[in-house]
């Protein structure tokens, strides 16, 4: 099973990956999804030489077991649901679009907080490298996809340390590319693949992505 030592082990494996496909290709974007993807992405961006920013996503836990997924929500106004969670779960209407408000403004507070706008990037024609720092229900991943498409790129490409087979498979039909570095059976929670697995901070997203800016 590959593990990684910390987000930046994990962005540097795959780079290493990414970069006979996409290094110094014009036309390439890489967008993380904040904050744990966003130290993965930076590794990725600095060795392919492309432009670093991020795609917001948040996902929309259950009340009471915040880290089940019952769908995400994404810029643009996106809002990708998972029937089945939120049917066993029994989440009513009303909850569910409590949680979405409460997740919407945390979207666009962290908007300002990363660029001080709420905006995102013109993605129209562009090669768009989505990453994370693994992904389990897919939930994210998935709602950040549709709202790039909705932009128009060239091609959308996801890559990611690690997804259990179910979700690998999931994606894959969606977009044009997927990279994948261990897809292990066994697979309860992203964090078990990572010797430190620290909550990445809004200072750290901030630091980042301005240092990101040296790779265009």
């Amino acid at each position: 099973m590959v593990r990684f030592r910390d987000r930046i082990d994990a962005g540097r494996q795959l780079a290493a990956v990414l970069a006979p496909h996409y290094a110094d290709s014009p036309g390439v974007i890489v967008l993380a999804l904040p904050r744990g993807g966003v130290p993965v992405a930076f590794e990725v961006a600095q060795v392919l030489h492309a432009p670093l920013d991020v795609f917001i996503v948040r996902k929309l836990g259950v009340p009471g077991c915040e880290e089940l997924a019952m769908g995400a929500i994404a810029t643009g106004g996106v809002r990708v649901l998972n029937a089945d969670v939120i049917a066993a779960a029994r989440v009513s209407n009303e909850t569910l679009d409590s949680v979405c408000e409460r997740e919407e403004r945390e979207l666009r507070r962290r908007g300002i907080a990363y660029r001080g706008h709420g905006g995102g990037p013109e993605l129209a024609g562009k090669t768009v490298i989505l990453i994370d720092d693994g992904v389990a229900t897919g939930a994210s991943i998935k709602a950040a996809i549709e709202a790039v498409r909705r932009q128009g790129p060239g091609r959308i490409v996801v890559a990611v340390p690690v997804a259990p087979p179910s979700t690998f498979a999931e994606l894959e039909p969606s977009i044009d590319r997927l990279f994948v570095l261990t897809s292990p059976e066994e697979f309860r929670a992203v964090g078990q693949f990572y010797d430190e697995f620290d909550q990445t901070t809004d200072e750290e997203v901030r630091e980042l992505l301005a240092g990101g800016a040296n790779s265009r």
